[in-house]
């Protein structure tokens, strides 16, 4: 066998030893213990004894060091010091190696002066206490050395001469104790999944110093740390990080075409540790994201705490992200009303899982049958009720507007009336950006919803009615972006229906929190309008998403425009200007200023809408929606032929446009 041939199988079992997960036996690090403490112990005796000028018995020296090691013994392994893994060696394990030595010696001292020279003759306590005392640091230095070498020879063969090909080599966006906790994490993870090659931070005095071995560098190195060393990946630790400064690495990363993820914070490592299936790919919504949105819980407890609250439509994105918000304020009473078995099923679970304490009903209902609902109101008597039962998706809705009319305006027609009866103290409506200047069934019947509930609240009665108004969420059921990842996974193409359309975008969460405040504020009859910052760009958005899945646009994936669906816009309107809205004491909502109508012009217009919708017509139906609001003007749809026909006069009540408030 050549000598090649021998290094390459000693590397080769070098390597398998290192990736197995193997490690040394106890006894084998436990005899190195003992070993290096009787070393250190005869080191320094004959240091002592050298420095002192005093000649060294040989069978005193040999009495005394077997002493020592005998005693050292029971508190190796009382103290484990045997029992850690040296590559991961810590801190802790550091005090541990302290604290034994220091119980060895005092023992030691113990035997020595107390019991042993009651029949031989002894060295003075000052002598043996010097003795003991240089005998600490050496002892205490030989096994903390012993750790550190097995440490750093394991990382650096591991890194260095083992073939680890599905190894990610990963920096750390962080420089805090947070961070360094990921690091020994990941080093630690027993499939070797990761080599941290330093931390990366925006600015502080830790920059170009280093932390457990590894350098940390400015974000302004990224580049040319990503030409020198092939980065993978960047692992954000959920430490207090400015948000600007957040986005910019993460944008550098994506266009240097390394990945991204989030790791948790270290209070939900499970059990104490991190997983490596807790660290999550960064989302899109982690670029979208704002600044966090603050609210005045104490307003919001005060509102809820202690009432019997109703969500319709409690499974859906909105509704259960509201079920998990009131949940917080402890309810008296939260009744879940859905007509969807299946996602009504995951959130009950996941209430009596993790809200065990508060009393919870789940009912099955359609908003469209007033004989169920007359029932749940009945029995439950809800005092606050959270209406976010809808159908939202535009194309679908443009199709079936008798449907759309009957869950959009019949069944808020419903629960609101209901409202009234059963004297609920509050009425909150979930709307849309849509149902302004609406180009679709779905936007109008929203809209013919929030005049309804906005007219009924003018009159006598204890029930006030809030209307809540925003754009798309994040995530939701059937979005564009759960859409874009399913088709990123097949291979491609991204659809986009227009190069230049966009669209506002905020999280569920940040939606819910707004929903809630805005709950508080109202007094009855309000639009609240939420702040929903820029619009996105759709084709921007994709783009985003194709780098966030490693790819690029062009080579690995496309995107296909395929023209503008019935009934959407290009552009959404949220009437959030200053000349249609009016401001509030938060400074993310506004209040919509529009007309108030005439309930029993409302009423009536709603009925004839509704008796109408049972003839199974959607002409029919959508010219009525026109008719009432002539402000409904279809876009890229057949329903446009009905804005230009000649509409008779007098068969219903006309509604005037929305129009300022002095």
């Amino acid at each position: 066998m050549s000598p090649n041939e021998i290094i390459n199988r000693v590397k080769a079992r070098i390597e398998l030893f290192m990736l197995s997960g193997n490690t040394l036996p106890k006894w084998v690090i436990f005899l190195a213990d003992i070993m290096l403490i009787y070393w250190a112990f005869s080191f320094s005796y004959f240091l002592v004894e050298q420095v002192g000028f005093t000649s060294i018995s040989l069978s005193s020296f040999l009495m005394y060091s077997f002493l020592f090691c005998f005693i050292s013994v029971p508190f190796v392994v009382l103290m484990r010091l045997h029992t850690g893994l040296l590559r991961y060696s810590n801190m802790q394990d550091m005090l541990r190696i302290f604290a034994s030595v220091l119980m060895i010696s005092v023992s030691f001292l113990f035997v020595v002066d107390i019991i042993l020279s009651q029949f031989i003759n002894t060295p003075s306590l000052k002598h043996l206490a010097v003795l003991l005392v240089v005998n600490f640091f050496i002892t205490s230095s030989a096994l903390v050395l012993l750790r550190a070498i097995a440490k750093a020879t394991y990382h650096f063969i591991l890194k260095n001469y083992c073939n680890r090909k599905n190894s990610k080599h990963v920096l750390i966006y962080g420089s805090g104790k947070d961070a360094v906790l990921v690091k020994q994490a990941l080093e630690n993870n027993i499939d070797k999944d990761f080599i941290v090659e330093g931390f990366v931070d925006a600015g502080g005095a830790r920059i170009n110093s280093f932390m457990e071995q590894r350098k940390v560098y400015h974000i302004s190195q990224l580049a040319s740390l990503s030409d020198k060393i092939k980065i993978d990946e960047l692992m954000i630790v959920n430490e207090n990080l400015e948000e600007k400064d957040k986005k910019k690495v993460i944008e550098q990363s994506l266009q240097l075409g390394i990945s991204v993820s989030m790791v948790p914070p270290i209070e939900r490592w499970l059990p104490g540790k991190m997983d490596k299936e807790q660290i999550r790919k960064l989302k899109i919504e982690d670029l979208l994201q704002r600044e966090p949105i603050k609210i005045d819980q104490s307003i919001i407890e005060k509102d809820l705490k202690g009432k019997r609250i109703l969500i319709t439509g409690a499974a859906g994105s909105i509704g259960s992200e509201i079920v998990r918000q009131v949940l917080d304020y402890k309810p008296s009473l939260l009744i879940l009303c859905d007509q969807s078995e299946s996602p009504l099923h995951e959130i009950q679970l996941e209430v009596e899982e993790e809200y065990a304490d508060v009393t919870t009903e789940i009912v099955i209902s359609d908003v469209r049958n007033y004989e169920r609902m007359h029932t749940l109101f009945d029995t439950f008597r809800p005092e606050m009720i959270y209406h976010a039962a809808a159908y939202k998706h535009v194309p679908l809705m443009e199709r079936n507007p008798i449907e759309a009319v009957c869950v959009n305006v019949q069944g808020t027609k419903n629960v609101a009336d209901l409202a009234v009866k059963f004297n609920a103290e509050k009425f909150v409506m979930i709307s849309t950006d849509k149902a302004v200047n609406p180009t679709n069934v779905m936007g109008a019947t929203k809209r013919l919803a929030e005049i309804y509930i906005q007219s009924l609240g003018g009159e006598k009665g204890r029930t006030r009615f809030i209307t809540t108004r925003f754009g798309n969420v994040l995530g939701s059921n059937g979005s564009v972006i759960p859409r874009f990842y399913k088709q990123i996974k097949k291979g491609g193409p991204i659809t986009v229906t227009h190069p230049d359309i966009t669209r506002y975008f905020m999280t569920i969460s940040e939606a819910v929190q707004l929903v809630l405040q805005a709950g508080t504020m109202g007094t009855g009859g309000e639009i609240y309008v939420f702040d929903m910052g820029d619009a996105v760009r759709i084709t921007d958005l994709a783009k985003k998403m194709i780098q966030l899945a490693g790819l690029e646009e062009g080579k690995d994936i496309d995107i296909v425009y395929t023209g503008l669906r019935p009934g959407e816009k290009l552009f959404e309107e949220i009437l959030a200007s200053s000349e249609l809205s009016l401001p509030t004491y938060h400074n993310k909502i506004n209040i919509a200023r529009v007309r108030n109508y005439n309930f029993s012009d409302v009423d009536r217009a709603i009925n004839d809408l509704v008796r109408l919708n049972i003839l199974q017509s959607k002409e029919l139906v959508v010219k009525k929606m026109k008719e009432i609001m002539p402000e409904f003007k279809s876009q890229n749809s057949p329903f446009e032929l009905y804005d230009r026909s000649n509409i008779p006069s007098g068969v219903a009540p006309r509604l005037k446009q929305d129009a300022v408030l002095h």
